[in-house]
């Protein structure tokens, strides 16, 4: 058996241990008992990004965005579906920067979409501008490859 891994819960914060072997068997929260992957990325917000991107073992890539940016409301559908392909590997969230500028500004974005890849709490990547499946997936790998 492998060393388990730490897994934030997307609904309630609460750190949870399970092994890695076991990542694809739709694990729950100890606490809440909701599922720990969904299929779909997380919202963020200053009350919840720290315990969800700032700790846990598993890489973390947000989207930058705002509901007014027309690009970012293209890539959404993109990175939706890259949330069922890439978990559980890796958790995919969204910080909505127009409503949580405060974030946007602690990361320095600049311009949106802005995806930044983070590993218990250290940005390990970084990519602005829309990107197509293909793209996405080149940046996923290069920056797991990388972090």
């Amino acid at each position: 058996m492998s060393t388990p891994l730490a897994i934030p819960c997307p609904h309630c914060g609460a750190l949870n241990r399970v092994p890695a072997e076991r990542l694809g068997e739709h694990p729950n929260c100890g606490r809440c008992k909701q599922a720990l992957f969904e299929g779909h990325p997380v919202e963020l917000t200053a009350a919840n990004f720290d315990a969800i991107a700032g700790r846990g073992d598993l890489p973390v890539l947000v989207d930058f965005w705002a509901p007014w940016c027309g690009p970012c409301v293209g890539f959404a559908p993109v990175f939706v579906q890259a949330a069922g392909k890439f978990e559980p590997r890796l958790r995919l969230a969204k910080l909505d920067t127009e409503a949580q500028p405060q974030l946007a500004g602690r990361f320095g974005i600049r311009s949106i979409p802005t995806l930044i890849m983070f590993r218990q709490g250290r940005e390990i990547a970084r990519q602005s501008g829309a990107l197509n499946a293909a793209q996405l997936q080149q940046f996923v790998e290069g920056a797991l490859a990388r972090g």
